[in-house]
C-alpha cells in the first residue's frame, strides 16, 4: 500500500474533499462503496471528517456552508505558497472564490476557478500534507479536469502550476496528461460527453479492488450509476453520483 509522509510537490493533486448537507448520510454511503473509516475532527474544524484507509488519510467530507453551496468533490493542488499561487490565478484569467486562509496546525487553503471556470482547491501544507495513501483501494488514483475550453485550461495550469502536457494514444484528441516535474499527475481535456450546459469541473477517480462490487454498493446506498463497469485501455472503470449529486469515478487500477 503506497503511503506518503512528506509534502506533495507543488502542482500535484494532493487532496480531495466533499461538501454535503448531511455528513452522517455521506459517510454511511461512502463507507461501503470505498471501504473508508471516518474520523470527525470536531467542532473547532466544523466537523470536517477525515476518510481513512488503514488509519491513513485518503479524503474528507464536510458540511456545506449554506443551501446555495453545491455538493461536489473538490480537487486540491499542492502549493509551496498559497498567496503567491492565488496571485498567479488572478493574473492568468482565473477567479478566487475563497482567498487563502489558515487552517490552524494543518495548512493554508484557498479555492479558485480556472480560466475555463472549473473550481479547484489550493493547499499549502504546514502540518497536514493531504493524502497519506495513494494508488491503493480507497485512495485517489487519478483526476481529470474536464473543461469547456481545454486550450485555455492548459495555458492556465502551465502558468500557475508549471504543468506540462503529453498526448494520450487512444484518448480523444483534446485529452492530455499533465505532469509535475516530469511525473504524470492526471488528465485534462474536453467535456467528454457531458450534457450540454455542464460547466467545467474536476473529477476524482478512486481506486477500488472490485469496480462491479463498488458500483453495486453505490446503487444500494442511494447513488446513481452513470456508466456501468467498463474495461478500457487504462483499467476497469465506472462513473457514479452519490445521493447528493456529487460525481466521481471508480477505477480498478492500471492494467499490468
Amino acid at each position: 500500500m503506497p503511503t506518503r509522509s512528506t509534502p506533495w510537490p507543488a502542482g500535484t493533486p494532493c487532496w480531495v474533499d466533499l461538501a454535503v448537507p448531511e455528513v452522517a448520510a455521506a459517510t454511511a454511503f461512502y463507507g461501503p462503496v470505498l471501504g473508508w473509516s471516518f474520523v470527525d475532527t470536531g467542532e473547532q474544524f466544523g466537523h470536517y471528517t477525515i476518510a481513512q484507509v488503514d488509519g491513513k488519510a485518503a479524503a474528507a467530507i464536510g458540511p456545506t456552508q449554506g443551501p446555495e453551496q453545491p455538493s461536489v468533490w473538490t480537487v486540491y493542488l499542492a502549493s509551496d505558497d498559497a498567496d503567491a499561487t492565488a496571485k498567479l490565478v488572478a493574473e492568468n484569467g482565473g477567479t478566487m472564490l475563497f482567498d487563502p486562509m489558515d487552517i490552524p496546525g494543518n495548512g493554508r487553503m484557498a479555492v479558485a476557478l480556472d480560466a475555463s471556470g472549473a473550481a479547484f482547491g489550493i493547499w499549502q501544507q504546514t502540518g497536514m500534507i493531504g493524502a497519506e495513501i495513494y494508488n491503493a483501494p480507497g485512495s485517489l488514483i487519478w483526476e481529470d479536469a474536464r473543461l469547456t475550453d481545454p486550450e485555455a485550461g492548459q495555458q492556465f495550469y502551465a502558468a500557475v502550476f508549471g504543468h506540462t502536457f503529453g498526448a494520450v494514444p487512444g484518448a480523444p484528441d483534446d485529452y492530455v496528461t499533465f505532469a509535475v516535474d516530469g511525473e504524470v499527475a492526471g488528465g485534462m481535456g474536453g467535456m467528454m460527453g457531458a450534457p450540454e450546459g455542464t460547466p467545467s469541473h474536476w473529477v476524482p477517480y478512486f481506486m477500488v479492488a472490485d469496480v462491479d462490487a463498488a458500483l453495486a454498493a453505490c446503487a444500494t446506498g442511494g447513488g446513481t450509476v452513470l456508466m456501468e463497469a467498463t474495461d478500457t485501455p487504462f483499467g476497469r472503470m465506472g462513473i457514479v453520483t452519490d445521493p447528493f449529486g456529487a460525481t466521481f469515478c471508480l477505477h480498478g487500477g492500471m492494467p499490468s
